[in-house]
């Protein structure tokens, strides 16, 4: 309980935090349900990051549960933790294939979105990671 009113929540924090959670869930839960779905824009662009095809439906139902994950107050640091990882190994496979800047500050620019909008809206975590409390 000391958390909570050690760190308290204005209603402008609470709106940055949904904005920062919505604009990147939104962009994953896309991505998610289009490996789920599986175009051949998404197969053609997996094979081509050195993917077998059979990865996409596996990696669409770990995107979109993490997402979801995510999403639900009670579940959503274990849900930035999965999506850290997950957006980590797309940095990963774009450095390792050549990509430019742009795919490769991508994930990196959505991973940072998730844990600011989750420290905005969680108490929890911003007691773990105290950034300039006047905000």
């Amino acid at each position: 309980m000391e958390a909570v009113s050690q760190y308290p929540t204005s209603s402008g924090r609470i709106w940055a935090g949904r904005i920062l959670t919505f604009l990147p869930a939104l962009f994953l839960l896309v991505d998610g349900i289009m490996k789920l779905i599986r175009p051949a824009v998404v197969v053609d662009t997996t094979v081509q990051l050195g993917y077998p095809q059979s990865v996409i439906l596996p990696l669409g139902v770990v995107l979109t549960v993490s997402t979801i994950l995510y999403l639900i107050p009670r579940t959503a640091v274990l849900g930035a933790i999965i999506l850290t990882g997950y957006l980590g190994g797309a940095v990963a496979t774009h450095v390792r294939v050549g990509a430019g800047l742009g795919p490769i500050i991508l994930p990196i620019i959505i991973g940072v979105m998730l844990w600011g909008g989750l420290h905005f809206r969680d108490h929890r975590v911003r007691a773990m990671l105290p950034l300039r409390q006047s905000w």
